[in-house]
């Protein structure tokens, strides 16, 4: 097909030449452009490559600063973690969520009774889904729940991703959750009941009829 059609070009390109009565001295410049389109279609143009609509890029989502430095006050800045976790950031705001992956997974290799790493990357498998709750990221929330059921942290992240992916209510839940398992004392308690505060609104303006 693409070379009928070369043809039939060629063939309409001098019937309008000779219609519009272009001088015959300019018609050789015409017939090199067209001999030079063809010789650069037999050479690159491939046929038989099956068509395939355009896809756009998987949207990742890059790790929030504020939410950053929440989590480091629920787990702590310090320890063997730390590291990993700073390179995963890096390459979450480089938008290399795929290698913030493999960071956290070989962090979780030398230490995979940590909670935070666990946490850390259920949240960055559900970001670099494009913010979907994958089988994979609920996984990971899952074993951190398990490792630390008393800690708020897994519960707050779990929300986080529940409210990404457009589901207020669990996120609600996750949060209420999380806050009772928050001591009185702890310096991040008035920021988790401040994003419960927040939530509760957006749900009631969501339900108002």
């Amino acid at each position: 097909m693409g070379w009928l059609m070369l043809i039939l070009i060629g063939i309409a390109t001098f019937i309008a030449l000779a219609l519009l009565r272009v001088p015959r001295l300019l018609w050789s410049m015409v017939g090199a452009a067209l001999m030079l389109g063809a010789t650069g279609y037999a050479l690159q143009g491939r046929p038989m490559l099956v068509g395939l609509p355009a896809t756009g890029k998987p949207e990742t989502r890059i790790v929030d600063p504020v939410l950053a430095d929440l989590r480091a006050q629920m787990f702590g800045r310090f320890g063997a973690e730390s590291a990993y976790l700073t390179a995963a950031d890096a390459l979450s705001r480089a938008g290399s969520s795929r290698y913030e992956v493999d960071t956290l997974l070989g962090g979780i290799r030398g230490t995979p009774d940590s909670v935070q790493l666990w946490t850390a990357l259920g949240d960055a498998l559900a970001r670099h889904d494009g913010g979907r709750l994958s089988p994979a990221a609920i996984l990971a929330f899952d074993h951190a729940h398990r490792l630390e059921p008393r800690h708020p942290g897994p519960w707050f992240f779990f929300g986080v991703a529940r409210l990404r992916e457009g589901d207020p209510v669990s996120a609600q839940r996750s949060w209420r959750k999380a806050l009772t398992l928050t001591t009185p004392d702890a310096p991040y308690r008035e920021d988790v009941e401040k994003r419960i505060r927040l939530l509760d609104r957006l749900i009631d303006a969501i339900e108002q009829p």
